[in-house]
């Protein structure tokens, strides 16, 4: 009896120091949304990358316009001219190629654009977030999306383990 009694106490008094972690939950895609400095920048972004296909397009269009000439042309064209017009033709293609790279590639125009326009504003949401959780003792802010947004900083054991790792 003692036995038990000692052991549900033990349990009590265990759970009392356990202190739960609070988290919530949040909709960063429907906040981003609901701003009207996000709304402006993704239209100037849309606006912008527009601009750019229909250039592309039209260079497209040209290219596949001097092919048809090629495909028109080419029984009456000698050896040399064949070969002067196929290189057009690829120099063109490559142009265009190149240029999409460098509007829409991994570091291209449109995303830096991105990032000058849209970083500053996910920054203040970011900010608004942390002074929330920090200021209401939330130890972990979910996205919806399942990205962790925020952490309290006592939770991150990295250099711990880093430490037992090496």
């Amino acid at each position: 009896m003692k036995r038990i009694v000692l052991s549900m106490l033990l349990v009590f008094l265990g759970s009392l120091a356990i202190k739960a972690q609070k988290s919530i939950v949040i909709d960063i895609n429907y906040i981003m949304e609901n701003l009207d400095g996000y709304k402006k920048a993704q239209e100037q972004l849309d606006q912008i990358s527009a601009t750019w296909r229909q250039e592309i397009a039209e260079k497209q269009d040209m290219i596949k316009g001097l092919y048809n000439k090629y495909q028109a042309d080419q029984v009456l064209l000698n050896d040399e001219m064949r070969r002067q017009r196929e290189d057009e033709i690829t120099a063109q293609e490559k142009a265009v190629m190149e240029m999409q790279r460098s509007k829409f590639g991994p570091d291209g125009e449109l995303f830096q654009k991105r990032k000058e326009l849209v970083q500053p504003i996910q920054e203040k949401v970011y900010a608004a977030i942390e002074e929330y959780a920090t200021s209401r003792d939330y130890d972990i802010v979910f996205d919806t999306a399942g990205s962790i947004i925020y952490v309290n900083p006592t939770y991150d054991k990295t250099e711990d383990i880093l430490k037992k790792v090496q």
